[in-house]
């Protein structure tokens, strides 16, 4: 019986990039497996944000956005990292198998640490960051996943975790499972309103439960070119065709392909892309308002979650104490 497991990074609020490529996504993949472990990486946040204002706000948003969006939560265990202290735990015990040259290799690590004077290439850079790859590992190999959803650029993290899980596996016997990446090369990746990366830096990203007005708004922020309405468009390199592609399926685009060739005009190709994504969004709107408003209905499904992933938390943290020699003097 195969486990999947997905980490949910706390910070911010969700876009409409997240929705494509992450959380719908991640929901229909969790359909193919009879396990799953969906988690919120609180403590993960707290390395780039020590404002807990945010910190918080942020893990009720995704939290709420996940849980609206249908996780099916007879499959899922929805829950917080921080809810489950033998995380913690098992991420100490992996640091003391985990030699620091694979650290230094972290991808994260090494951005922070190009950009820094050569004189003290650690300035601005905290434990947090260094140690990250560790922390991860702990949250993976806790529950025995098989199976990790990762993009391209974080391949990386599946291959450190796997290496750590070796070391101690070589030193200690088989204990851990060692995961298996998942990159989905199909999901599609919406980029922001100006053509860039999605990203609230840029400033160029649609919030996902925004309202009609603002997402209407927002919509028509595209960019465009200057082709008058009767003018054939090209659909290749076009952001807003990239648009209707993530949110259609082909025969749908097919036809709004042919709109494109046939020249209708920018204003009136907008106003379809609205009602195509409003149709889809507007349900999972009402129920997203409903949970906020609501946020015990949230910390019910979360603590719910918890009381099932501490469950196996607690087995596998002992199996690995005992495997240390962490137990009991007596017998």
């Amino acid at each position: 019986m195969s486990t999947l497991l997905t980490g949910i990074t706390t910070s911010g609020t969700p876009h409409l990039g997240n929705y494509v490529g992450a959380i719908k996504p991640s929901i229909e993949k969790s359909k193919d497996f009879n396990k799953n472990f969906l988690f919120l990486a609180d403590y993960h946040s707290l390395i780039k944000n020590q404002d807990p204002e945010l910190t918080f706000k942020s893990s009720l948003k995704i939290a709420a956005a996940w849980i609206a969006c249908g996780i099916n939560f007879e499959k899922v265990n929805f829950y917080r990292q921080s809810s489950i202290p033998q995380i913690l735990e098992l991420n100490w015990i992996l640091s003391s198998v985990t030699p620091k040259g694979i650290l230094n290799r972290a991808h994260a690590y090494k951005a922070a640490v190009d950009v820094n004077d050569k004189t003290d290439p650690d300035s601005g850079i905290n434990a947090g960051l260094f140690n990250y790859p560790i922390l991860m590992a702990a949250d993976i190999l806790l529950f025995d996943a098989d199976f990790v959803p990762v993009g391209s650029d974080q391949k990386q993290h599946i291959e450190m975790t796997r290496d750590i899980a070796g070391r101690f596996n070589n030193s200690y016997g088989e204990t851990f499972t060692l995961p298996e990446p998942i990159i989905s090369s199909d999901i599609p990746l919406l980029p922001g309103l100006d053509g860039r990366k999605m990203s609230k830096s840029y400033n160029n990203f649609i919030e996902l439960f925004s309202s009609e007005k603002i997402l209407q708004k927002s919509l028509n922020q595209i960019v465009t070119d200057s082709l008058l309405p009767g003018d054939p468009k090209g659909t290749k390199d076009s952001i807003l065709f990239d648009y209707f592609s993530a949110f259609l399926k082909k025969e749908r685009l097919d036809g709004i392909k042919k709109s494109f060739e046939d020249g209708a005009g920018w204003g009136d190709l907008k106003k379809m892309l609205f009602d195509i994504i409003n149709d889809e969004l507007s349900p999972l709107r009402e129920k997203y308002e409903n949970l906020i408003n609501n946020p015990n209905t949230i910390e019910e499904i979360l603590s719910e979650g918890e009381r099932q992933a501490v469950i196996h938390a607690d087995n596998k943290i002992k199996e690995v104490r005992e495997t240390v020699g962490i137990k009991p003097l007596h017998g």
